[in-house]
């Protein structure tokens, strides 16, 4: 008898989608198969359904057709402020719904997805593709494995041009720099850390249509330990973080992208040693990993506790930034941080032609 694959439907055309998702089920045959389209571009789904094969293709109005049809899950890739509303409706027509970062803009849309799919039984997972990337899954080991000492301070800066008009600085999708790139800063430092902030503070600099340009954030942890990172839409890439124990460090640069190979630096004694992890797809070894958790009914990690522990730190970060208070967060109880055994590796893949979607900085 043939293995089954999990069938899904692409939710929304936009550029991730078009330059790493729908690619990346190219990689991801072992289990996963993209049967159907979802898009309000009547363009992409004629051109990108011919291009991958998808002989089912749906607009928006008709995405309850499409939940109707013979689909497992969805990867829902729409602006921010979408998510929780198409995640619902998937869930209540008992599909499995795997859902871009953020999981949600608010703590109650998290609640609400985490609910539509318990009370239907089926899986969420949010795509957090660094949890199955070697160099931030060995950092995890490097600050867990005592060779830095107790590991103390965090700090990050991670910045990407973006033109204004772009979706990333409206507010009525969900844009702003802590929901776009701040969450990546706020989700390593978490898993470092292995454990949740206790009190958090931020400012914001400058504007950039609708949202702020610019965010300094500090995250105080249990026993006196900080986490600080700089966050921008208006500065030149960079993708970094270091991670400072009290008998050396580990810096990691980039560290945040998939479209380049990543690298490690570690100080011990004052000796430093590089380390280079080639580039490769992140984005099948999230298809895999969520397929195998549908197949063999395995609770995902990343899973909604994971999207709802970030969004409770970036709503609360933005109203320290509002306020100009640090804000003291309530217990959370995270079941689960990634490992390297939720490692997958899987080639990287040719950037391919974009149709009607552009890059944060405009390029295509």
């Amino acid at each position: 008898m043939p293995k089954r694959l999990i069938r899904y439907a692409v939710v929304g055309l936009g550029h991730i989608a078009q330059v790493a998702v729908l690619p990346a089920f190219g990689n991801a045959r072992r289990n996963s198969r993209l049967v159907a389209l979802v898009s309000g571009d009547p363009v992409k789904r004629e051109k990108l359904g011919k291009k991958y094969d998808v002989e089912h293709t749906y607009s928006y109005e008709q995405y309850d057709e499409c939940l109707k049809s013979d689909i497992d899950a969805v990867y829902i890739a729409l602006p921010n402020s979408l998510h929780c509303e198409y995640a619902v409706r998937a869930a209540r027509a008992g599909k499995h719904v795997l859902v871009e970062k953020p999981m949600a803009v608010t703590e109650d849309e998290c609640e609400r997805m985490m609910r539509a799919a318990r009370e239907a039984g089926v899986k969420l997972m949010v795509a957090y593709r660094l949890h199955f990337e070697r160099a931030n899954l060995e950092a995890g080991e490097v600050a867990r494995s005592g060779r830095i000492g107790e590991p103390r301070l965090f700090n990050s800066t991670f910045c990407t041009p973006v033109v204004p008009g772009n979706i990333r600085v409206r507010k009525d999708t969900g844009g702003g720099v802590l929901y776009d790139i701040g969450i990546y800063c706020i989700n390593a430092a978490r898993a470092l850390f292995g454990d949740e902030p206790l009190e958090v503070r931020a400012s914001c600099a400058g504007t950039l249509d609708e949202v702020e340009e610019s965010v300094s954030a500090t995250l105080r942890f249990s026993n006196e330990r900080f986490a600080s990172f700089t966050a921008s839409f208006g500065a030149a890439k960079v993708s970094e973080y270091r991670l400072a124990g009290t008998k050396g460090d580990l810096a990691v640069e980039p560290a945040y992208d998939y479209a380049r190979p990543l690298r490690h630096r570690l100080t011990l004694d004052g000796e430093m040693r590089e380390r280079r992890f080639a580039k490769r797809d992140q984005f099948a070894p999230e298809l895999l990993y969520f397929s195998d958790c549908i197949l063999q009914n395995r609770a995902p990690e990343p899973g909604a506790d994971e999207g709802l522990a970030d969004v409770r730190i970036i709503r609360a970060l933005y109203r320290s930034a509002a306020n100009g208070q640090p804000v003291r967060l309530p217990p959370f109880a995270k079941r689960e941080r990634p490992s390297l055994e939720q490692e997958i590796r899987r080639p990287p893949i040719d950037k391919p032609e974009v149709i009607h979607a552009s890059a944060p900085s405009g390029a295509d």
